[in-house]
């Protein structure tokens, strides 16, 4: 089971902005709190959708914390996957990658 931060580097104002997803909602709101991001910010919640929009300082502690650095086009296959197989969250071992 892993957390994911992607490499997208979307302007907020003065902030650069990224996307955490996760294979669970367990892990992903577990890796929010570590991280000091709040758990109302999360989007999509429920859904496979489900993430967080947090600055690159924020993706910085969760990298140092194990999450895994993808590109923003794995991240989405990984969120289609689950999708397409399981419904809401799904497993990783499920997901497949290429198109």
């Amino acid at each position: 089971m892993s957390v994911y931060v992607d490499d997208m580097q979307a302007s907020c104002g003065r902030m650069k902005m990224c996307h955490m997803t996760a294979d669970t909602h367990e892990e992903l709101v577990v890796m929010a709190d570590r991280i000091g991001v709040a758990r109302r910010w999360i989007q999509y919640p429920g859904t496979w959708k489900e993430h967080f929009e947090i600055c690159l300082s924020k993706r910085a502690a969760a990298t140092r914390l194990r999450a895994v650095e993808v590109t923003m086009q794995e991240l989405v296959k990984r969120q289609v996957a689950r999708r397409e197989f399981t419904g809401l969250n799904g497993w990783p071992e499920s997901a497949r990658l290429s198109t």
